[in-house]
């Protein structure tokens, strides 16, 4: 029996996963909780209506402030269901105790070809240190819509760069299977850009005896996303945007390439959510303890360019 899918928000990420669910065998009728309009999906309009289609699978893709009243909410009123809600898990850590339903946090990096090949290739080996960039431009971000507008510049909402882009923290966990102990962080805004967050966060902490670097930053022209990682006798060089890891090793450059699209990571997510195969998902339980680090790292004091 083909699944019913419950989305409770219609934004960019709202979206992209209704149209990517519909490739998906598995899942029939698609049912949209959102005050935006649309016309390939069913309206739900609110939680009661939603109780009487009684979905298999629902997604969270609400802006990042309501997600935890969204959550609250689905506890109440269903049991039994999974649940996928959009990184990052909350705007600051909180405490909801989940005892009905199964919920996993959306860090789908993990199912990046590039990220499983490191976290393959450097098991049982020592890492000395590992240094993670990511850096854009939140005005590039989303065609046709005025940045200082979305939810991303907007403090109130859950934007903010240390929470945008979460993904490093969250993939770098886990390709070392250990949790971040934070040694220290900065928050700025440097830019010109017309928000009311942090634009730039710097992170520097260990995972055992591996040092970690990592930059967060949605103020640079140049868009870019890398891994650094220096192990004893080798050296890693990973570009999440073209796809391609070099390694070098004894003198030699071994380079891999992979034929990827971002989308792909969200449908093996899906999959892997409704196959029930969690080795490589994000569960409440990890996420709550990401955000946690996430407070932790907010506790330093966001320094403003005068």
């Amino acid at each position: 029996m083909k699944k019913k899918v419950l989305i409770i928000g219609y934004g960019s990420i709202g979206r992209r996963h209704a149209n990517l669910l519909r490739k998906i065998k598995k899942i029939g009728k698609i049912y949209i909780l959102s005050n935006q309009n649309f016309t390939n999906f069913v309206k739900v309009k609110n939680f009661n209506h939603a109780k009487k289609v009684n979905p298999d699978y629902i997604l969270i893709c609400s802006r990042t402030s309501e997600h935890y009243s969204h959550l609250l909410a689905i506890e109440k009123n269903f049991k039994n269901k999974v649940i996928l809600i959009e990184k990052p898990l909350f705007e600051k850590s909180k405490k909801l105790k989940i005892k009905k339903n199964k919920v996993f946090v959306g860090y789908n990096l993990r199912f990046n070809p590039v990220i499983n090949y490191i976290k393959k290739y450097i098991k049982n080996k020592e890492i000395l240190s590992i240094k993670a960039i990511c850096q854009s431009h939140l005005p590039s971000w989303r065609k046709n819509i005025n940045y200082q507008e979305s939810n991303s510049a907007r403090k109130k909402y859950g934007g903010g760069a240390l929470l945008e882009l979460s993904h490093e923290i969250d993939y770098i966990q886990w390709i070392l299977s250990g949790n971040l102990n934070l040694n220290f962080a900065s928050l700025r805004r440097i830019s010109n850009l017309k928000i009311d967050t942090e634009d730039d966060v710097s992170i520097f902490g260990k995972i055992r005896k591996t040092d970690i670097f990592i930059n967060l930053n949605f103020h640079s022209l140049e868009a870019q996303r890398i891994i650094i990682i220096i192990g004893k006798n080798f050296k890693i060089r990973a570009d999440l945007i073209k796809n391609k890891i070099q390694i070098f090793f004894n003198n030699k450059e071994l380079i891999k390439k992979f034929n990827y699209d971002i989308n792909q990571s969200y449908l093996t997510q899906h999959m892997s959510i409704l196959e029930n195969d969690q080795k490589q998902l994000c569960n409440y339980a990890q996420g709550l303890r990401l955000m946690i680090l996430i407070d932790k790292i907010r506790s330093f004091k966001i320094y403003e360019k005068k």
